[in-house]
């Protein structure tokens, strides 16, 4: 019932973002932001924890001050999702955010300044074992180049990136990572797909200001999907005007629906017609909403009547098919019994979270017969 994916991934070198490897064979992580002010301790904690609650593999905190520095210390002291700070025009606070423990530093090379400030980040990153990621926006591109090219393109956000590893491998620091992120879905895939061959190293990747949360979705699963299925990407993040639980929410759900990750319950529905022997729409946003803390992977069909249902439900681990006077359930593949419209959100929820519970328990003996 679960294919594996086709997609070929690009060979990139492996980094470790705290406990999370990324890059080599290792899963695609998923990861958000915090939007909330760094320095309300409280609020960051509760954020970050909402985000792993959601599945989030890494997250970013963005560091602006030495106060918010000393704020991001306190908060990696409270979590334990790795940690990364985003640190932007002054060198010091990278050098202040890696002694208080962040698993990897975020710099952007447009506005962090002459070499021997990156240099001074490069020898505290490597003295505290932690990588650094090269962010490159088009937005905020380095002078020199936007008089060059005139404007944002492809070609420049490379020459902004290839810039900065150059600095790195004259100082022999190869334990980082790239991201080449632009509001336009076609300069920023052109851009990855430029500095995919010229580089081992593994790439995060987004759409930066996407948009709200459905346009937003959108033009992200567009852009990351297109390279995800040249197989580019170690990371990635979506990047929506919205609470930050939804990016990673989107972020499986792209990576689901290209069989590149599994976590959670994959969801067949019907957009539901005039043949619906029951309300689908109202079925599925409950049953989404019942079960968002199943991290199991795992198939439903949930189709509204016998013209595509039975063919659908088979398929699927569970598989529920409209009918008349009552619905058929598919237990693996094989009808089992009928439920009425009456009892069917319940009952089939009941269901999903027995087969769930099930699945969970083969996997741990699975893992611990090795």
């Amino acid at each position: 019932m679960h294919q594996e994916s086709p997609i070929k991934r690009r060979k990139s070198r492996q980094i470790h973002v705290g406990s999370v490897p990324v890059g080599g064979d290792a899963p695609i992580a998923v990861q958000s932001m915090t939007n909330t002010e760094t320095c309300d301790v409280a609020a960051t904690v509760a954020q970050i924890e909402a985000l792993q609650k959601a599945g989030a593999d890494i997250v970013r905190v963005s560091v602006p001050t030495m106060e918010a520095a000393a704020a991001f210390g306190e908060i990696r002291r409270r979590v334990t999702v790795p940690l990364v700070s985003d640190i932007h025009f002054d060198y010091r606070i990278a050098l202040e955010a890696a002694r208080q423990g962040a698993d990897c530093l975020r710099i952007n090379p447009g506005n962090i300044g002459r070499e021997d400030r990156v240099q001074s980040v490069i020898q505290c990153a490597r003295d505290h074992d932690i990588p650094i990621r090269i962010g490159v926006n088009a937005g905020s591109l380095e002078k020199d180049l936007q008089k060059k090219y005139g404007e944002p393109t492809p070609e420049a956000l490379v020459e902004s990136a290839m810039r900065h590893i150059d600095i790195l491998d004259r100082y022999d620091f190869q334990n980082y990572k790239i991201s080449l992120k632009a509001s336009d879905v076609f300069m920023t895939v052109a851009a990855y797909r430029l500095i995919a061959g010229q580089i081992e190293q593994p790439l995060h990747l987004g759409i930066t200001e996407a948009g709200g949360f459905r346009s937003g979705a959108v033009k992200s699963a567009i852009g990351l999907g297109m390279l995800l299925m040249d197989g580019i990407g170690d990371t990635i993040r979506v990047s929506l005007a919205a609470d930050p639980v939804e990016e990673i929410k989107v972020g499986f759900d792209i990576l689901k629906s290209l069989k590149l990750r599994s976590k959670g319950i994959n969801f067949i529905a019907c957009p539901s017609c005039s043949r619906q022997n029951f309300d689908v729409i109202k079925t599925m946003n409950e049953l989404e909403g019942r079960l968002e803390d199943i991290d199991v992977s795992m198939d439903v069909a949930v189709i509204g009547c016998v013209v595509n249902g039975p063919g659908e439900a088979r398929e699927a681990d569970l598989g529920l098919a409209g009918g008349s006077p009552n619905n058929l359930i598919y237990i693996d593949g094989k009808p089992d019994h009928k439920l009425s419209n009456e009892e069917l959100v319940d009952q089939f929820e009941s269901l999903i979270r027995k087969k769930a519970a099930a699945k969970k328990a083969v996997d741990a003996d699975v893992i611990a017969k090795g």
